[in-house]
């Protein structure tokens, strides 16, 4: 596509000749890959699903961009590796991602600029109403979208209902640097945030939602599972919960609303004296098997406690008394399973531990699909980023499983999908019955490509 910097750069030497390049090649693109977020698209109906939660009070007949293809645009570009909203001024011009979000005239018909993409963001409640905002987000909808997508892709993947699905709490932080609505210091951070909620189901994202840095982290946390739960209860009545959490879940509210509702939970305890007091044999015991063989050693024990305060009542707690070549490492978890069916070997190691994977999806959702992109003056703006940025994870998700099954990016992360699958070099000729992608013949990665097409082919929609 053309640029407006026409002069040519020099590129170095090679031997006797100049290396000189311009900005002159017409229909290029980068993103070749892009066509496996449409395919996948086509076959999941993600991002439709999406754009079906935002209410348009525009004026129809007059509107160039309808909200799917706005959506579309945006979380493709996620996807592709453009965060900001600024990039779409020059990305509106290339051809190839227009029939990547559906275009029926792809070099004709340009893409959406970042003014018009920024009025999905600045939804308000009064949309209607309001000149320019004329997009609303239907909040409540947005929400439950996730579950939505989960129960459709566990229909699909499993073909059966799952006995048991583990809920996975957890909060991050997004930095601030501006003086954006509810923003507030954060002594643990050292830095001005905002603290999102997470909630996950393996590597399916159920819930995020965006939170001041001023109170509890945990403070939404019965709210969304009452919600979830129920919406999952919706489609499956008789499936059993396990309710997974570090430390800063530990609250009262939390075990009380899980036993008054037939949930269980696996949630971590601070370390504190009486505690410590309670292992301090164990902890002897495993002093001496790491001072015999030299490696870590752990012995675990049951507990029934209750603090002096804050818990309505005594509950089971499993310690596990640690050491290591550092040194004692006790650590506690309290659990609603019951001692008789569960070890507390087994809750620890085989429950509890596994919760850390859920780090990595929140590092994959916030670092590379640009979940802290928080710069918007409001809240409310800000949450819907970060439902953009969740959506275009459910989309990779599903390349992941759909696509690259059988493949040596089956586990990729994000980044590493976009490097290599996204990012084609490619030239796009447009005819009246075509749209020629020529990709780069250079590509290393054109089996693993073809794989995934072939593969989104033959899934089930």
């Amino acid at each position: 596509m053309k640029t407006e910097c026409s002069s040519r750069l020099r590129l170095g030497e090679l031997g006797r000749r100049a290396i000189v390049g311009d900005f002159s090649g017409e229909q290029i693109s980068t993103d070749g890959g892009a066509m496996l977020l449409r395919l996948a698209e086509e076959k999941t109906g993600i991002v439709a699903a999406f754009a079906k939660c935002f209410r348009d009070h525009r004026f129809l007949p007059i509107v160039r961009h309808s909200v799917l293809e706005l959506v579309t645009q945006r979380v493709f570009g996620l996807a592709l590796g453009y965060e900001d909203l600024v990039d779409h001024d020059a990305l509106r011009k290339d051809p190839l991602l227009a029939a990547a979000v559906g275009k029926i005239d792809p070099e004709a018909n340009a893409l959406a600029g970042k003014s018009t993409l920024n009025r999905l963001e600045l939804s308000t409640d009064d949309a209607d109403e309001h000149r320019y905002k004329r997009v609303q987000l239907d909040a409540s909808a947005a929400a439950n979208y996730l579950v939505d997508q989960f129960v459709r892709s566990t229909r699909q993947q499993e073909r059966r209902t799952p006995e048991r699905i583990v809920l996975d709490l957890d909060t991050s932080d997004i930095p601030l640097y501006g003086h954006q609505e509810g923003r507030f210091f954060h002594g643990y951070y050292g830095e001005y945030c905002y603290l999102p909620l997470y909630v996950f189901c393996g590597e399916h994202l159920l819930a995020v939602r965006l939170q001041t840095a001023d109170h509890d982290g945990a403070r939404h946390a019965v709210e969304e599972l009452t919600r979830i739960v129920a919406q999952i209860r919706g489609y499956w009545p008789n499936v059993r919960f396990t309710v997974r959490g570090d430390s800063g879940f530990c609250r009262d509210e939390i075990f009380s609303w899980c036993e008054a509702n037939n949930v269980d939970y696996v949630i971590g305890v601070a370390r504190n004296p009486r505690l410590e007091a309670e292992v301090k044999d164990e902890l002897e015991a495993a002093h001496a098997i790491h001072e015999r063989t030299g490696e870590a050693a752990r012995v675990f024990k049951d507990l029934s406690y209750r603090t002096h305060e804050t818990w309505s009542r005594s509950r089971r707690v499993v310690a596990k008394a640690e050491w290591l070549k550092k040194g004692a490492n006790p650590r506690f978890v309290a659990t609603s399973l019951k001692k008789n069916e569960t070890r507390a070997a087994v809750v620890y190691e085989d429950v509890y531990c596994p919760r850390g994977e859920m780090e990595n999806r929140i590092k994959e959702t916030q670092l590379y699909l640009f979940g802290t992109r928080a710069s918007a003056q409001t809240i409310r703006a800000n949450q819907i980023r970060l439902y953009f940025s969740a959506v275009a994870y459910t989309l990779v998700q599903a390349i992941r499983v759909l696509a690259l099954r059988g493949t040596d990016l089956a586990d990729a992360r994000a980044d590493t999908i976009r490097a290599k699958l996204f990012k084609i070099g490619a030239r796009v000729e447009v005819t009246v019955r075509r749209v020629w992608i020529a990709f780069s013949a250079a590509y290393p990665y054109a089996r693993t490509f073809t794989s995934a097409v072939t593969n989104l082919a033959t899934a089930s929609g």
